[in-house]
């Protein structure tokens, strides 16, 4: 059994009793969270897809810890002009568990 779900803009192939780095989500850590916005549903019966959510079917999940993936390096430069922009980046991640879909 898997579900694609929404979860701040990122569409997200999800299992139950497996982890998974998502965008960073306002809940605390060692709490449960839900997500609403189920696009598809695929098990041993069929599978179902929403138009464009799927509104009987929630997917709950337990946020294990708030982290930083690691370090993106954006080099920008213009031959023979002298221009040269250095930028690094960490995007924000939670990492969360799926506990229940359905």
């Amino acid at each position: 059994m898997f579900a694609i779900v929404d979860i701040l803009g990122q569409q997200i192939k999800v299992t139950e009793n497996a982890k998974y780095y998502v965008p960073k989500l306002k809940a605390e850590a060692d709490s449960e969270i839900t997500f609403d916005k189920v696009l598809v549903l695929a098990d041993d019966k069929g599978t179902k897809i929403g138009t464009p959510y799927l509104d009987t079917i929630k997917v709950t999940a337990k946020v294990i810890a708030h982290l930083k993936d690691e370090k993106v390096t954006v080099f920008k430069k213009k031959r023979r002009k002298g221009y040269q922009k250095l930028n690094n980046h960490r995007q924000q991640l939670s990492r969360i568990e799926v506990t229940k879909i359905g």
